[in-house]
C-alpha cells in the first residue's frame, strides 16, 4: 500500500511514480520488458499492432488511463478506461508497475498481466511516454527502450492533424510536449524511424532478437559453460 497521495496531473509531465522492486526482471528464460515510446502521432500504435500480428513471441501490456476513448477504441483492448478515483485506488493497492500524468490524464501499467507474460517467456511491450520509460529503465536496467521517430517534424504535424480527433489547441499542446520529450531521447537504447511501417516493424524485431542474446540475459548459459570449463581445467 502507498502511504501518500497520488501526484497531480499536468501536461508538462509533473510528478511520476513507479512501484515494485524489479523481481520479475532479468531471470533466465523470461521474456524481455520492451518500452516503446514516441511523440504523439509517430505511429506507435500501428507499429505495435503489426509487430504482434507478424510475431507470436510478443504480448502487449494494456495500459490503464483516465482519458476518454477515441472513436473505435475498446475498453480492455487499446486501454483500460477508468476514472480518476479508481485509478488512484489502484495506485494505493500497488497494482501498477508505473504511472504518470500526461496532458491532464493519468496513464499507468497494470502489474499482474506483465509479470505473468514475462514468466511465460513472452516479450512484453509497454507503450508509455518518456517519463515512465526512464523510470522503468532505472528500476529494470535490463529492459529495452525503443523510441519511435517520425521522418520529420513536418510529417509529425501532418499526422496529428489528419487524425481529426483533436482541436488546434490540443494539437499545439502535443507538439509542445514533443519538444520537451525530445530532450530525453538520448536515454533510450535505440531510435527507430517510422517512415515505412513494414520496415519499421522488422527493424524493431531484429533489435529485440539481438537483445535476447546479450550476456546479461544469458546468465545461466554463461555460468554452465564456466563451470564445465573449470572442471575440464582441473582434469575432472
Amino acid at each position: 500500500m502507498f502511504g501518500r497521495e497520488a501526484p497531480q496531473e499536468n501536461c508538462a509531465g509533473g510528478k511520476i511514480d513507479i512501484e515494485g522492486r524489479g523481481t520479475f526482471m532479468g531471470q533466465e528464460q523470461k521474456g524481455i520488458l520492451i518500452v516503446v515510446s514516441g511523440f504523439s502521432g509517430a505511429g506507435k500504435g500501428t507499429i505495435i499492432r503489426e509487430l504482434l500480428k507478424k510475431h507470436d513471441d510478443y504480448a502487449l501490456s494494456v495500459s490503464m488511463t483516465t482519458r476518454d476513448p477515441r472513436p473505435g477504441e475498446r475498453d480492455g483492448v487499446e486501454y483500460f478506461f477508468t476514472d480518476k478515483k479508481h485509478f488512484e485506488e489502484t495506485i494505493r493497492q500497488n497494482g501498477l508497475i508505473e504511472y504518470a500524468p500526461y496532458c491532464g490524464n493519468y496513464y499507468g501499467t497494470p502489474r499482474a498481466y506483465v509479470e505473468e507474460q514475462l514468466e511465460m517467456g513472452k516479450n512484453v511491450i509497454l507503450e508509455i511516454e518518456i517519463q515512465g520509460a526512464l523510470k522503468i529503465k532505472d528500476k529494470f536496467p535490463e529492459s529495452l527502450l525503443i523510441f519511435l521517430m517520425p521522418p520529420s517534424a513536418e510529417e509529425l504535424k501532418r499526422r496529428l492533424e489528419s487524425r481529426g480527433t483533436e482541436s488546434a489547441d490540443q494539437i499545439g499542446r502535443r507538439l509542445a510536449r514533443a519538444v520537451e520529450e525530445s530532450e530525453g531521447v538520448e536515454a533510450y537504447d535505440y531510435i527507430v524511424v517510422n517512415e515505412e511501417p513494414e520496415e519499421c516493424v522488422e527493424e524493431i524485431h531484429r533489435l529485440v532478437d539481438a537483445a535476447r542474446k546479450a550476456p546479461v540475459r544469458r546468465k545461466a548459459l554463461i555460468q554452465e559453460i564456466r563451470s564445465e570449463l573449470k572442471s575440464f581445467a582441473k582434469g575432472e
